[in-house]
């Protein structure tokens, strides 16, 4: 996985200026899309993690004007603990709901903070501020191409480092819980654990990757405003989540790169109707796989397990 993540880093030597830029975008939404199928994997599903995006993104931008902290890895690390530290105030709130309730509730606080940062003129209203050009261990990139692959790869490196995180979690004690709350939380009950527990657990893990990722955007853009909190941001990233499905981490990444690579060459090419080309491809993406792009592997290794065991069975049958 780490070869994985060197390489993809490399690769952005080669890459046009252009696909720099939707490459960080596209890691940047993936992260927290990552978030979401966390989240999903309980059977809850968060609207409003524009909420947290814009937490992440207003707490990086307010500590870089005012202490002067703009190292791009430091930026991510208080833009996830922004996010965090929000999850953890609302998560135990939150964890009482389930199903329709708990996404229209998480979309309701998402709009509240986007009323409350459209009224606040000390951060700008609904223009909103800049922020200074990020920098890398003490280096000032002046190169815009230096810049747009320094970008890239903390973007890439963040959102990877939390894809093999996330891996171990589907595969730990806590990801497989969460499947068992999706499907019966009174049944998880009766085995003595609590379901509101867990769920609050992957809800600050998801609302952790929602800050970094909002601060990975406000460096790509050097621009903050309410939009950050607004529910079609929020709608985008459950975009994603629903083309990846909960089943695999790589299918995030996946769905997020095919994501911007139809939005921008519909637009580039269908400039008044490309959103009409996104809702076309996302309801063929549900007609055909219901469950996600991560089915199409997913459902293969399952089947390769379910036949295995099966001259084990028939030598059971026979004695």
């Amino acid at each position: 996985m780490i070869a994985l993540l060197i390489a993809a880093v490399l690769f952005g030597r080669v890459l046009p200026t252009w696909t720099l830029s939707l490459a960080t975008v596209a890691a940047s939404n993936a992260l927290i899309a990552l978030g979401i199928v966390v989240l999903a994997r309980t059977g809850n599903v968060s609207f409003g993690q524009g909420l947290f995006f814009a937490a992440g993104g207003y707490g990086v931008a307010l500590i870089a004007n005012t202490w002067g902290i703009t190292d791009a890895v430091l930026q991510v690390v208080i833009g996830a603990s922004c996010g965090g530290l929000l999850g953890l105030l609302i998560g135990p709130l939150i964890a009482r709901y389930t199903g329709i309730f708990f996404g229209m509730l998480t979309l309701a606080l998402s709009m509240v903070l986007y009323g409350a940062l459209l009224k606040t003129t000390v951060l700008g209203g609904s223009d909103g501020f800049n922020v200074g050009r990020p920098t890398l261990f003490g280096v000032i990139f002046s190169d815009t191409r230096e810049a747009d692959f320094m970008l890239y790869a903390v973007s890439v490196v963040a959102t990877g480092l939390a894809g093999i995180a996330a891996t171990f979690l589907f595969r730990s004690e806590l990801g497989l819980v969460s499947l068992a709350v999706r499907g019966n939380n009174l049944r998880v009950e009766y085995l003595g654990l609590s379901a509101r527990r867990i769920v609050t657990v992957n809800f600050v893990i998801a609302a952790v990757f929602a800050g970094a990722s909002g601060a990975l955007a406000l460096m790509a853009q050097r621009h903050i405003d309410p939009q950050f909190a607004y529910w079609t941001t929020s709608g985008e990233f459950v975009f994603i989540a629903v083309l990846a499905g909960y089943q695999s981490v790589a299918a995030v990444f996946l769905a997020s790169i095919a994501l911007e690579l139809v939005r921008s060459f519909s637009n580039l090419y269908l400039p008044n109707t490309w959103q009409l080309v996104l809702g076309v491809f996302l309801l063929a993406v549900i007609l055909f796989l219901p469950r996600g792009i991560g089915s199409l592997w997913v459902r293969e290794r399952r089947g390769k397990r379910d036949v295995a065991p099966a001259p084990l069975a028939e030598k059971r049958a026979l004695s």
